[in-house]
């Protein structure tokens, strides 16, 4: 293999480069991500799920219909089996990680539900060691499990209660959650489709789905602060965060944004901490460890990208 010396591992993001673009669209998602789990908390208090699920779903829809309008891309005749594949990387990455990590948000404490929902970068790591063939798979592995290990030091030093006080099933929902958002991270980036398209569909039958549930509960509609924030839950996090993250996986590559993305639930943890949530000194080096695994995971594939 031939080493692409103008693009050196150090040279993380060249500006005026596409991977330039990618940081800005990366940051910008981690951005928008971090207040998920702080406003789903506050909602969440005297809302049930569906409620806020569906309010969700509708600012999301919004924002991808909106983005959809100012597309200048030309529609392209595409057959059913062509349209399979986008649709069920949508609806599996939007749909199934926003329904679970919020049924997790209501079952268990909502500062350990989003530290295990959040794992889904180092779920994208082990993934690049099964089937990518990663140049050091020893390093990602150790780099992996030590992201995970201080996801456990931030869970069990966060509270001074038993692990996994919460419902069972919300823990699964969480852990769930994380691979739903896993797979979409690995395939989004393989896929043509541009994200508007991608997310669209999905965001109306995220809509669709959680207003029946919310019929069915017979649920009461929420005053104007809260619906203002539902649905910015929607255009915000799940919108314009998704729409984002898109981009930059089909800009920069899901190594050169791995360090971005594990900041996630270290910038998430800290804004619930100034809530109220207490975070302890073995929850500080429990995220001391998620960063320098972030940092080994992102570098070791930004520099297997530098190689042909």
């Amino acid at each position: 293999m031939v080493e692409r010396r103008d693009r050196a591992p150090w040279r993380f993001f060249r500006p005026g480069s596409g991977s330039m673009s990618a940081l800005v669209f990366a940051t910008g998602a981690v951005a928008l991500w971090s207040t998920n789990a702080l406003v789903g908390k506050s909602l969440l208090a005297s809302h049930p799920v569906s409620q806020v699920q569906f309010l969700q779903f509708a600012g999301a829809a919004l924002v991808f219909a909106a983005i959809r309008l100012m597309s200048r891309e030309k529609a392209t005749a595409i057959t059913a089996s062509t349209a399979l594949m986008p649709l069920a990387v949508g609806f599996i990455g939007l749909v199934g990680t926003m329904v679970l990590q919020y049924i997790a948000f209501a079952s268990m404490p909502v500062i350990e539900a989003n530290l295990v929902a959040y794992t889904w970068p180092l779920m994208v790591a082990a993934a690049v060691i099964a089937f990518e063939n990663p140049r050091r798979p020893a390093l990602l592995g150790l780099a992996a499990a030590l992201g995970f290990v201080g996801v456990a030091l931030v869970i069990s030093g966060g509270r001074d209660r038993t692990w996994f006080q919460g419902d069972l099933a919300g823990c699964l929902c969480a852990f769930g959650s994380a691979l739903c958002m896993a797979f979409y991270s690995v395939m989004v980036g393989r896929l043509a489709t541009s994200p508007d398209r991608l997310l669209l569909p999905s965001s109306l039958v995220g809509v669709a789905l959680t207003l029946i549930w919310s019929v069915r509960e017979g649920v009461a509609w929420p005053p104007g602060v809260d619906l203002a924030l539902g649905l910015y839950l929607g255009a915000g996090p799940m919108g314009l965060g998704y729409y984002f993250w898109s981009r930059a996986l089909k800009l920069g590559g899901s190594g050169k944004v791995a360090v971005i993305a594990y900041l996630t639930p270290i910038a998430s943890t800290l804004l619930l901490t100034l809530s109220g949530e207490r975070l302890t000194t073995t929850a500080i080096a429990g995220a001391v460890l998620v960063i320098g695994s972030c940092i080994a995971v992102g570098l070791e594939r930004s520099e297997a990208e530098n190689y042909v």
